[in-house]
């Protein structure tokens, strides 16, 4: 029944009138025709070879996905979980990280199993910020951190990675993307409560390196921050790069929660498995919190993936499996050694920044409303995607309307493909050549 063009549930039914949404919707970007919308394959070419968006297209491994199948054949694995998580999965987790981070960790305070690292990191916003707190986040960003901060009534600071300025000249790493440290530390306020780290980092594919982690952890220690190590792509670093937990350096396990994703580890993106490791008084208010979230995570695909994390090193999985995304970049970026093109090479993850500011395209060319007021590299990354059929994911998105302009020469390819795709992707990419300028 209805009053007066007024539902019974409360909210009025005329156009322009409707109780208004929540603040935090258009603050976290959340309303807003994202990068992901606007470069959707319903957007693109139905033979668009998909090198933006980062899942894979090939299965994890078999013996992963046996696991799966027989956890489904018991009883207790088709029930809920502990809100920890199934205790095979943080057994195996322990095994597999303690001595990565020189802990004998405790599986019922110091690991906690989350609805894929996502929900783990929003989990920790939720424990931790109270409104107004800031966290402070190096650009490019991992998008999804801006709406889980500011939902949780944060306040996102940014500090950009400076790229190398002559990026458009040289081949360069993720050493050459530089941290102001000066710059870092007049960004800590009164307010700021939490530093994001991503290491190895998504977009650059940087691997820090000791000292540059040290400094951040001088910092962190000097004004009693909590440190978020998004370390997801963790098993994924290539050329004999060493990974550093920030964990473990001195005086940062007490401050650290670290981040992990099965979907990364296993090419298992969608079993939305992730877990967090750090000391109790980090891990016990964020398990309250994620049992209010999530109550539990997928049952299965924990005994899955503990399987995985079981057999990992018996089967010297992570070691070939570097060896096969080493070659699948060698694809990628050979394609673009082809064209003249630079670009940063991944020292981790699966990501290569290529720098676009030498992209031209025709003057007629028709580009769709979605890119009004954007960044110059969304009509780059939409003229390649249209006219050479490989969509990228323009990077500037992932920058705060300040800094935008550092992100507007580069597009992120993503190389987690099996090798044919990468080699069309590659012979469509040497079309580009006539529009270099």
């Amino acid at each position: 029944m209805a009053t007066n063009g007024t539902h019974a549930n409360g909210f009025a039914s005329k156009a322009g009138s409707t109780i208004p949404i929540a603040s935090r919707l258009k603050e976290g970007r959340a309303l807003a025709q994202d990068v992901w919308s606007i470069y959707n394959a319903a957007n693109l070419p139905a033979d668009c070879i998909n090198l933006g968006q980062g899942y894979m297209n090939f299965p994890p491994p078999q013996w992963v996905k046996d696991a799966a199948n027989q956890a489904l054949g018991t009883v207790a694995a088709n029930h809920y979980s502990h809100p920890k998580g199934r205790i095979r999965l943080r057994e195996a987790i322990k095994k597999h990280y303690g001595p990565v981070l020189g802990r004998d960790l405790d599986v019922e305070s110091e690991v906690l199993v989350t609805s894929g690292a996502n929900e783990g990191q929003y989990s920790v916003f939720t424990a931790f910020l109270e409104h107004g707190d800031e966290v402070i986040m190096f650009e490019p960003y991992f998008d999804q951190y801006l709406p889980s901060v500011v939902f949780n009534g944060g306040k996102p600071v940014y500090v950009p990675l400076h790229p190398p300025a002559e990026s458009r000249k040289v081949i360069s790493t993720g050493d050459d993307w530089k941290i102001d440290f000066d710059e870092l530390r007049r960004a800590v306020t009164s307010r700021t409560k939490m530093i994001i780290i991503n290491n190895p980092h998504n977009p650059v594919g940087k691997v820090f390196k000791r000292e540059e982690l040290e400094k951040i952890g001088d910092i962190a220690k000097e004004f009693n921050l909590l440190v978020m190590s998004d370390e997801v792509y963790d098993c994924l670093v290539f050329d004999g790069r060493e990974h550093i937990p920030i964990a473990t350096l001195p005086g940062m396990w007490d401050r650290t929660v670290s981040v992990y994703s099965v979907g990364k580890a296993f090419a298992a993106t969608g079993w939305r498995i992730g877990y967090l490791i750090g000391p109790s008084w980090i891990i016990n208010p964020t398990l309250a919190a994620t049992t209010r979230i999530v109550f539990c995570s997928n049952s299965p695909l924990q005994e899955a993936a503990a399987a995985g994390l079981e057999e990992a090193s018996k089967r010297n999985f992570f070691e070939i499996q570097n060896k096969e995304y080493e070659e699948r970049r060698a694809i990628l970026i050979n394609a673009f050694d082809r064209l003249g093109l630079k670009y940063t090479l991944p020292q981790g993850s699966y990501f290569v920044l290529l720098d676009i500011s030498s992209v031209s395209w025709p003057e007629d060319f028709p580009f769709p409303k979605s890119l009004d007021g954007r960044g110059k590299d969304f009509k780059a990354c939409w003229f390649i995607a249209l006219r050479l059929g490989v969509s990228s994911i323009p990077v500037s998105e992932l920058y705060c309307d300040e800094h935008r302009e550092i992100g507007e020469r580069f597009a992120r390819f993503a190389f987690c493909k099996d090798i044919d795709m990468l080699k069309q992707a590659g012979e469509r990419l040497q079309g580009l050549a006539k529009y270099l300028r």
